[in-house]
């Protein structure tokens, strides 16, 4: 329902911070409160989680952290508090690089992650996590139009591998096209 929150920082606790965007607080749950300050303004990327008798937000600093999250829920046995430690005790690239190599000792790292959890993660999400040097919800290397890099998220999430998405940046930057739908209409013919 929400992509992304933009408003100032209102007030940090040790397990979530409240963002005011136009005199509305959201208390987010991120996976570190205190990297953002009261007062500063800032833009959360969020995750909006229902559950029987819970209704949540979860925030994190970028779309690729969002993504991680997400593909994290895919996994049995993985809940959104266990995704949220994972993603606050590793960095994106460790925890790909343990992905792809089938490191279960570092996944076990992670508190509630016993090695069954582990080996499942593994299995789960072997081919779904980019390569360690790659961003995980765009390009390595960030396209500067903003349009293009919105296209570029919509594809991924509309199911789309990664690896063919991020090749498409070049072809659709050489389109020249202005708007996102332009743009997500071009990588659609192009991966079609």
């Amino acid at each position: 329902m929400y992509e992304y929150l933009k408003g100032t920082v209102a007030a940090i606790t040790p397990g979530f911070l409240v963002l005011d965007v136009n005199g509305v607080g959201y208390r987010l749950l991120v996976t570190n409160p205190y990297a953002y300050q009261v007062g500063a303004a800032a833009t959360v990327y969020v995750q909006q989680i229902i559950r029987d008798n819970d209704e949540s937000l979860y925030g994190f600093t970028s779309a690729a952290e969002k993504q991680t999250f997400n593909q994290l829920l895919t996994v049995t046995g993985i809940g959104p508090k266990s995704a949220l430690a994972i993603l606050a005790n590793a960095n994106t690239d460790g925890l790909a690089s343990a992905v792809a190599s089938g490191d279960v000792t570092y996944l076990t790292k992670f508190p509630g992650i016993g090695k069954k959890t582990a080996q499942q993660i593994i299995l789960d999400l072997k081919d779904k996590l980019a390569a360690p040097a790659g961003d995980l919800f765009t390009p390595a290397a960030p396209v500067a139009d903003p349009a293009l890099n919105d296209a570029l998220a919509a594809l991924v999430a509309l199911g789309y591998p990664d690896k063919a998405v991020a090749k498409l940046g070049p072809k659709l930057t050489k389109l020249g096209a202005k708007t996102t739908d332009a743009y997500l209409r071009e990588g659609l013919k192009l991966l079609s």
